[in-house]
């Protein structure tokens, strides 16, 4: 059978961008993950190791947010790929990283990435 376990709206305070400036003032930044997987018995059984531990998911995305990157795309891939390797039981994946208030020449709220990856993808 297949689930689905989600981590939304996940807040996050970072130093990611090209501009010099955001590495020393950093901003406000949205996870928002979709994992799949295939729920197993255990999961019926009470088990969380029969499913995606959202837990697992949250502390994944903090931990690779806390690293600095210049494009929200490599902080992205290195969340996905943490996941794969951390979580047996996952299949599919999205995630989308959002910046919120960014330093651009135009009045939006925010910016996105999202990457979406099956297992077995390159």
């Amino acid at each position: 059978m297949k689930g689905t376990v989600k981590v939304e709206n996940l807040k996050i305070y970072a130093f990611h961008g090209c501009m010099k400036e955001e590495k020393v003032i950093g901003g406000d930044y949205v996870v928002n993950i979709c994992a799949t997987c295939s729920v197993g018995k255990k999961a019926f059984e009470d088990e969380i190791c029969g499913t995606v531990d959202y837990e697992v998911l949250a502390r994944i995305a903090k931990r690779e947010m806390s690293v600095r990157s210049k494009l929200l795309e490599a902080v992205v891939n290195r969340i996905i790929t943490c996941c794969f390797d951390e979580i047996s039981v996952l299949n599919q994946i999205s995630v989308t990283v959002s910046k919120l208030s960014p330093p651009i020449n135009a009045d939006v709220d925010s910016v996105s990435v999202s990457i979406d990856k099956k297992s077995g993808d390159n």
